[in-house]
C-alpha cells in the first residue's frame, strides 16, 4: 500500500533554502552548467553548510520522534539533476536529518509536482518557482539570506502576517487605494464575517492540527501584524471561526515588526512586503509571500 502523505505536514524545500549554496549558484550563472557539474562532483563529500530554513526543517523533523508517529515529511525538491543533487542527500546524511524523499527535476518547472507530493508549504531561493508555487495554490515563500546571528526557541515559533498572507489581499488592497479610514470602516462593518482565506490559511490551519496532538504542544504559533484596534476584533473572530488558536499576536499600527520578531525568537517569519522583510530578515530567517499573478497589489507600493 502506497503511503499517504495526506495526513502530514508536507514541506518542499530547495536545496539552497536548506542549505547555503550561493557560491555553487555564482558558479552556475557565471560559469554554465558544467562548471556547476563538476564543482559538485569534486566537493561531493564535503558537506554543506546550513542554510535560510535548515534549523525550522530539523526542528519540524524533531516532531515525528516526539509524538511517536509520522507527523512531518520533509521533500527536497530541486532543479538540480539526480547527479548535481547527490552532494545534497550526501549532506543530509551528515547532518542526520530523515529526509529520504527528493524531486530532482533536471532544470524543470518544480510547482507541477507540488500536488503529486501533497505539498503544504514550499520553500526557495527562486523567485520563479515560489511564484509558479503561489500561482498553483500551494503556500510558498522566497527565503531571505540567513541572519548572521540566529537565536530561536526550543519550541518551533512560526510567526505570521495577517493580510495577504493568513487572510485574503481583499482588505489591504482596500487600505492601500482608499486609505486608513475606509479600511477601518470595512473592517468594522464585517467584523462578525470571517475574513476571506489567504495562501498561508491552509498551512496555519495544519500546523493548528499538529499543535493538538502533543499535551505541552512544542509549537508556538504568531501573528504580526500591522493592524491594531479596533481592526484586530475581524481577526480575532476571524480565527474563533476556523476553530485556530493562536499563541500571541501583535497588533502593531505601523510600528516596526523586527524587534518584535527577535523578542520572539521567530524559526522563521512570512509577510508580503518587502518593508518589513528588510530589517525582520537581518533578525530571524524570513520568507517572502508573492501576490498571485494578476493581484492588482503587485502594481501598488
Amino acid at each position: 500500500m502506497a503511503l499517504d502523505l495526506s495526513q502530514c505536514l508536507v514541506i518542499g524545500i530547495s536545496s539552497r533554502a536548506l542549505f547555503n549554496l550561493e557560491d555553487e549558484n555564482d558558479i552556475f550563472n557565471d560559469k554554465g552548467v558544467k562548471a556547476y557539474q563538476n564543482h559538485q562532483r569534486e566537493n561531493e563529500n564535503k558537506p554543506l553548510t546550513k542554510g535560510t530554513a535548515y534549523h525550522l526543517v530539523e526542528a519540524l523533523l524533531k516532531l515525528n520522534e516526539l509524538s511517536g508517529k509520522k507527523l512531518v515529511e520533509v521533500i527536497v525538491m530541486s532543479r538540480n539533476s539526480p547527479d548535481t543533487g547527490l552532494r545534497v542527500f550526501k549532506s543530509i546524511e551528515h547532518f542526520g536529518l530523515d529526509i529520504t524523499r527528493a524531486a530532482f527535476s533536471g532544470g524543470e518547472n518544480l510547482s507541477d509536482y507540488l500536488q503529486a507530493f501533497s505539498v503544504d508549504l514550499f520553500l526557495s531561493k527562486s523567485e520563479e518557482d515560489v511564484q509558479l508555487a503561489i500561482d498553483s495554490g500551494c503556500a510558498a515563500a522566497i527565503l531571505y539570506a540567513p541572519p548572521k546571528e540566529i537565536d530561536m526557541s526550543q519550541q518551533i515559533r512560526i510567526a505570521f502576517d495577517a493580510d495577504a498572507v493568513i487572510f485574503s489581499e481583499e482588505s489591504e488592497h482596500i487600505y492601500k487605494t482608499k486609505g486608513l479610514e475606509a479600511f477601518l470602516k470595512h473592517e468594522k462593518e464585517n467584523v462578525n464575517k470571517p475574513l476571506p482565506e489567504g495562501p498561508f490559511a491552509k498551512l496555519l490551519k495544519t500546523l493548528s492540527y499538529l499543535q493538538e496532538q502533543f499535551e505541552n504542544s512544542p509549537i508556538r504559533l504568531a501573528i504580526v501584524t500591522a493592524r491594531n484596534s479596533p481592526a484586530h476584533e475581524r481577526v480575532v473572530q476571524t480565527l474563533r471561526a476556523w476553530k485556530v488558536n493562536i499563541d500571541e499576536a501583535f497588533f502593531l499600527g505601523g510600528l516596526s515588526k523586527d524587534q518584535i520578531l527577535k523578542a520572539y525568537r521567530a524559526h522563521i517569519f512570512f509577510d508580503d512586503q518587502e518593508t518589513h522583510l528588510e530589517d525582520a530578515s537581518k533578525l530571524v530567517p524570513s520568507g517572502k509571500v508573492p501576490y498571485k499573478t494578476g493581484s492588482p497589489l503587485k502594481d501598488l507600493k
